[in-house]
């Protein structure tokens, strides 16, 4: 097990990583992404000039994690419209690259929204007007889902407060839930980072994330920048820290969130919340209100995304993950069948409270998640 104790002091704020951004330069405007397969042994930037470019992306993962999914895809209908390609089939491409993720649609189609608005009910795709209102629309998305990261933290460090009163907290995650899926500080780690920097987590657990290692590669890459003190583990090494009881309560995001509290997150999820259940363990998800899908009645209606036997038959290589699940080294007999869904789901009894900008809710139950949603004005989900 790696070990990495704070480099930095308490107050150490490393430089924003420069995940997603528009840029114009003179052939055009583009969609600038920190490339994640690269991570952690190199920061690559890739250029996306079609939505084409940008699907791909998302299916390789090079940009990934719900609530940055949504402002990849609602800048990616302002790049087709900025391009003067068919709007609605950049917005039909992009819905469909990943249909877990429910941010990624409501991304789209509130971009799209404003784009056809302002082309009078969609005459005109190659109208100026229509395409800055897209670009306007997406950086207003972008802007949000950062302040909304700002309040997150703070109410899930309010939570923690609550439930485990004076105290430093030994906290477990799973996947990557920091700067890297966010247009702000993240979800689950904006959490444990509000709590580091009050000088008040004694250790953030890890887990590496099989099979492509998000936590290993990404969430460890985050804790170092910002000088948490970290330890990584192996995801079937978990039950044993709760059996040692060195967890004090354990911190994810989610990918879609039904309509009676089911969370569907990163594979390996659920495992913990059984672990914590029975350890007496406070799970906490922490999501925007956009990762909210009110027309999703519950977690088994929830389509969970099957990917590539390839990435589970296959290690990650040391140049990052391979685009299209291949690439890597062989660790099983040619041909093995892989069962390799990208996500799972909690129902919301293993689940102590769901944490968005909007405040808290626990216990979980669709009422409460109904109520809280309503004061949300991003919540449009449908």
């Amino acid at each position: 097990m790696a070990d990495q104790d704070a480099q930095s002091s308490v107050g150490f704020e490393p430089p924003a990583l420069s995940v997603l951004r528009w840029d114009e330069p003179p052939e055009g405007p583009v969609l600038v992404l920190l490339d994640q397969t690269r991570l952690p042994a190199e920061e690559v930037e890739l250029v996306c000039t079609d939505v084409p470019a940008l699907v791909r992306a998302i299916q390789t993962l090079a940009v990934r994690g719900a609530p940055l999914l949504g402002i990849a895809g609602g800048y990616g209908v302002a790049l087709a419209a900025a391009r003067g390609f068919d709007v609605a089939e950049a917005a039909g491409l992009l819905e469909g690259a990943r249909p877990t993720a429910v941010n990624l649609g409501y991304g789209v189609r509130r971009v799209a929204a404003a784009y056809w608005a302002a082309s009078g009910k969609g005459e005109g795709e190659g109208d100026e007007a229509a395409a800055a209102a897209a670009l306007a629309e997406a950086r207003a998305l972008h802007r949000e889902d950062a302040q909304a990261s700002g309040r997150m933290a703070e109410y899930g460090e309010a939570l923690l407060e609550e439930l485990l009163p004076g105290r430093a907290y030994q906290l477990l995650t799973h996947c990557n839930t920091g700067a890297l899926v966010s247009g702000g500080e993240g979800t689950a780690f904006a959490v444990a980072l509000r709590v580091h920097r009050q000088g008040r987590l004694r250790r953030l657990w890890v887990d590496e994330t099989r099979p492509l290692l998000q936590g290993a590669r990404l969430t460890a890459y985050e804790a170092a920048r910002n000088g948490l003190a970290y330890s990584l583990l192996t995801d079937n090494a978990a039950g044993s820290l709760f059996a040692a009881g060195e967890v004090d309560a354990v911190l994810i995001g989610a990918d879609r969130i039904a309509a009676d509290g089911s969370v569907a997150n990163k594979v390996g999820s659920y495992p913990l919340a059984v672990l914590a259940k029975y350890h007496h363990v406070p799970f906490i998800v922490v999501a925007p209100t956009t990762t909210v899908d009110l027309e999703t009645p519950d977690g088994t209606s929830i389509i969970v995304e099957q990917r590539s036997g390839k990435e589970v038959t296959e290690l990650t290589s040391s140049q990052g993950v391979s685009a299209g699940g291949g690439g890597g080294i062989v660790v099983a007999p040619l041909g093995a069948p892989a069962y390799n869904p990208a996500f799972d789901v909690t129902p919301p009894e293993l689940i102590t409270a769901i944490v968005t900008e909007e405040g808290a809710i626990s216990p979980v139950t669709g009422v409460g998640l109904a109520e809280l949603c309503a004061r949300s004005s991003q919540v449009t989900i449908g």
